[in-house]
């Protein structure tokens, strides 16, 4: 999988490289912790928790559709989202994809996003608007929404991590060299 590996921040980069840097680490140490697994694998869960690593790869397809497609550029949902019911659905549905379909969401969403950030620092930096307004009316920069995203991989890596832990015992956090 191209998304696998072990990126790293520049040490001493950009602010945009270390966003996009960082980022990307945390894009693949998700991608490390969910490879490799099978259907059973993707929808364990552990202790009460009902989050899968499935599950994961989903909803954070579908976050990375709605902050960089859809909030930044202004574009409409990708067609793997029309099912979407706006109650958990990713969640659920995830249960019924197999993993490969999973990874596929997953990586095609990466790769819109990639290309939609890449677009849009084309036209300026991190300080340009999204095309998005929240309800009161306010635009977040595209420096905030790296940094959501960032934090929103952040949390959900930590998930994977435990679950990953329970099917096989994989720890760690980074991919091996």
């Amino acid at each position: 999988m191209s998304t696998v590996g072990h990126p790293e921040p520049p040490i001493a980069g950009t602010e945009t490289d270390t966003l996009l840097g960082s980022l990307d680490r945390q894009r693949a140490t998700l991608a490390w912790k969910c490879g490799g697994l099978d259907a059973d694998g993707l929808n364990a869960t552990v202790g009460a928790s009902t989050v899968t690593l499935g599950g994961l790869l989903k909803h954070l397809a579908l976050v990375e559709d709605m902050y960089f497609t859809v909030r930044l550029r202004g574009g409409g949902y990708p067609a793997v989202w029309e099912p979407y019911d706006g109650d958990g659905w990713e969640w659920r549905s995830a249960a019924h994809d197999s993993p490969e379909q999973l990874m596929t969401i997953w990586e095609d969403a990466v790769a819109r996003s990639r290309a939609a950030v890449g677009a849009a620092l084309e036209e300026g930096d991190l300080g340009q608007l999204t095309v998005w307004r929240a309800e009161d009316g306010r635009q977040p920069s595209l420096r905030r929404v790296l940094i959501d995203l960032i934090e929103e991989y952040a949390r959900h890596v930590g998930h994977a991590d435990l679950i990953r832990e329970s099917v096989d015992g994989l720890v760690g956090e980074d991919p091996p060299g």
